[in-house]
């Protein structure tokens, strides 16, 4: 097995948020023979379903869904390589790495054909998969994926404000030893619809770099859990502080791009697909404001004419957001899947 070990891989510590571990679920790795798959597991109840979060995300950002899917499904969070307690590869991040991993996982791991919901870019993984292991995948959820607008030149040079937010992640997360997490966020501006901007207060960031770096004092070792913060500001910080700053650089040095072609791979997906479509609006000077606009969404369709379209009024992190929605809209998949007949 080759790749770097990250801080915190294995020795997979107890789950520790309750609603998760009551409804059974445990936490395990995977070796590929290529990297170790950090992932959450819950009882067999149902066809698996395997969730792939988004970039900088880990499992427990899943954990509002969790409990309520694994009613209905066998649930599989997993940590992509580069995040949580799954190894980190600095120099190997690229959408064939990625695709290879969750085939092999699905392969090795699942052992069964797998309905595989991603989010962002977990969604593009899981497009790979579709396109690239179809024997391996039953069904394939697109959570708000940046469908056409991840790639270049578009990416950069025209709709180029997620991309704006990876140069800045990548400067301030790249030194591992001296990172301030704080940092994500300083200096930092989101546009609003409006035309408005918000920005964090400077005396707020300073106030969270000491909590942080008390911390860290006290708990070296240990993925940053803010107890004091919102539940989502919380989990950012703990994925924040398990993310190998690589995994965006790849983005902005091309090196990501490798082994997918989303308008090509679309074409070959013979599989249910459920498009879940967030918010966006385009700011005048960033471009889009969000994963994909609706002449991506429309394209979509053309390409994949028996996908299902569901629009969301919702954050980008859908099943974050509106958790309900998301599991209600799972469930229905589900069930829609059941009753169809195979896409030929």
């Amino acid at each position: 097995m080759t790749g770097e070990r990250n801080p915190y891989e294995g020795g997979q510590a107890p789950i520790k948020i309750r609603k998760v571990r009551r409804a059974g679920f445990t936490e395990r790795e995977f070796d590929t023979g290529t990297v170790r798959i950090n992932y959450a597991v819950g009882p067999d109840n149902g066809p698996p379903l395997v969730l792939v979060p988004a970039q900088t995300g880990v499992w427990q950002s899943y954990q509002r869904v969790m409990p309520a899917l694994s009613t209905r499904f066998r649930v599989y969070a997993v940590d992509v390589r580069g995040h949580g307690r799954s190894t980190w590869t600095p120099g190997d991040y690229c959408w064939r790495s990625l695709g290879e991993d969750m085939r092999a996982f699905l392969r090795g791991v699942v052992g069964r054909p797998a309905i595989v919901a991603g989010n962002s870019s977990g969604g593009i993984i899981a497009l790979w998969c579709a396109a690239n292991a179809p024997e391996l995948v039953s069904a394939v959820v697109l959570e708000d994926a940046p469908v056409f607008s991840a790639e270049m030149p578009r990416f950069k040079e025209h709709d180029r404000y997620v991309y704006e937010g990876l140069v800045h992640a990548a400067a301030v997360l790249g030194d591992l030893g001296g990172r301030d997490l704080a940092d994500y966020l300083r200096g930092v501006t989101k546009p609003e619809p409006d035309g408005s901007e918000r920005k964090m207060p400077e005396w707020f960031l300073n106030y969270l770099s000491r909590r942080i770096t008390k911390f860290q004092h006290k708990h070296p070792g240990e993925p940053v859990d803010l107890r004091f913060m919102p539940l989502v500001a919380r989990v950012m910080f703990m994925s924040l502080s398990m993310f190998d700053p690589d995994f965006a650089r790849a983005f902005l040095d091309g090196r990501m791009y490798e082994g997918l072609d989303h308008a090509e791979a679309l074409a070959r997906v013979r599989c249910p697909l459920l498009v879940m479509h967030a918010d966006w609006f385009r700011d005048p000077r960033r471009g889009l404001v969000g994963a994909m606009d609706d002449q991506d969404a429309a394209r979509i369709m053309e390409l994949v004419p028996h996908a299902r379209y569901l629009r969301v009024h919702a954050n980008h992190v859908i099943h974050f957001f509106k958790p309900a929605q998301y599991v209600r809209a799972l469930g229905e998949f589900r069930d829609t899947i059941e009753s169809l007949p195979a896409v030929s």
